[in-house]
């Protein structure tokens, strides 16, 4: 038997010679790119791609061997379709993005939208992130709002898009594909929920509790401990608290924010009811205008992947090799195709960044449906 020390030396040999066949083929690759830009050619070539792998494949003998010789080359022509898109920037010759970067979001003599009646979190939200509220009103439903903007009726839109507690809001995340509006800004707010009712009810006198899905959700110890209350969900919290005022029944009750309470005279019967006591609601505000302020420093993307092995893996590649941090990423599945999904990510970065503009070169080239949702 050998000893461990020589064949350990035989394998830096191989190294080496592995690094300079490594640098050599990424000579190569500058070649390829520079044909390429010279004759229009896009830098991903899934059929070429393809048959190459076959083809090394073929080379070698045992089902492991040709699993690993793939999972080599895959990695290989991964970094140099990177180098490419790296040279296409260099080059000025890669795809513009439709945004333009502007000093600070206009905020005066603005007309703002927000889903809900008076009281509602996302007026609150809206509240927070705009100092001139004035030209505020409210819709009935988050299409609505995203329809507002997009025939130009509003400037704005405020939008829950992810609770801490009860994660996203799967609609909102839809209709941000759906529309061709973007997100200019975001605001957080902490979400206190209170039990309301009439001056005259009581704990004892409640049979009926009203709420959003996601405050439901969200109060879902709290209720558990009230078994024979009966729960019904409502377009928002305010309307349920609206409604409760409206019907006046003593065995009624909403869950909705203290707010509610003083603009629709309810008592509350119990208060910051929620399970974690740190229950936090991320807002997004919604343009028409493709714009982002020129200090964002959050991209959220989206985009579709073919339904085969390693091909998530290869898109969230483009942030390792660019550098670029992810904080969170979501997927939805495509309703028209069964077993298909969106994945929805966040990253750090502006648009301006030369490795944010790599990175998403490639992401246009080798996903499908790739849209920018904003920069913020």
């Amino acid at each position: 038997m050998r000893e461990l020390q020589e064949i350990r030396n035989e394998i830096d040999e191989v190294d080496r010679q592995f690094v300079e066949l490594y640098l050599r083929r990424m000579g190569l690759t500058g070649q390829v790119a520079a044909y390429k830009i010279a004759n229009g050619k896009k830098v991903f070539d899934k059929a070429r791609e393809q048959e190459k792998l076959a083809s090394i494949q073929a080379m070698v003998e045992t089902p492991f061997e040709k699993k690993g010789v793939r999972e080599l080359f895959e990695h290989l022509m991964s970094m140099s379709r990177k180098r490419q898109y790296q040279m296409l920037l260099e080059k000025g010759v890669s795809q513009k993005l439709p945004f333009c970067p502007v000093d600070e979001l206009p905020k005066e003599n603005v007309r703002i939208v927000f889903q809900g009646e008076e009281g509602a979190y996302a007026q609150m939200a809206m509240q927070q992130y705009f100092e001139n509220t004035t030209g505020s009103y409210h819709v009935r439903t988050w299409r609505d709002a995203m329809e507002a903007i997009a025939k130009g009726e509003a400037d704005y839109a405020v939008l829950p898009i992810e609770n801490s507690s009860a994660g996203i809001v799967s609609e909102n995340y839809d209709l941000l594909v759906e529309y061709d509006n973007c997100i200019v800004g975001e605001q957080i707010i902490p979400i206190r929920h209170c039990l309301l009712g009439l001056p005259e009810s009581s704990l004892d006198t409640v049979t009926q509790v009203y709420s959003h899905p996601q405050a439901l959700m969200q109060c879902g110890r709290y209720l558990e401990e009230h078994r024979d209350w009966e729960k019904h969900s409502t377009i928002n919290t305010a309307g349920a608290a609206k409604k409760v005022q409206e019907e006046a029944a003593v065995h009624q009750a909403a869950i909705a924010s203290s707010l509610t309470a003083d603009i629709y005279g309810l008592k509350i019967l119990d208060d910051d009811i929620a399970d974690n006591p740190g229950n936090c609601t991320r807002f997004v505000i919604v343009s028409g205008k493709k714009m982002f302020v020129r200090d964002a420093g959050k991209i959220s993307i989206c985009f579709e992947i073919p339904h085969a092995s390693g091909t998530l893996y290869h898109m969230l590649s483009h942030f390792i090799f660019n550098d670029l941090n992810m904080n969170k990423i979501e997927s939805r599945p495509l309703g028209e195709r069964n077993w298909e999904y969106r994945f929805f990510i966040d990253f750090e970065g502006n648009l301006q960044d030369g490795a944010v503009q790599n990175a998403l070169q490639g992401l246009m080239e080798e996903a499908e449906n790739l849209k920018i949702l904003g920069n913020y």
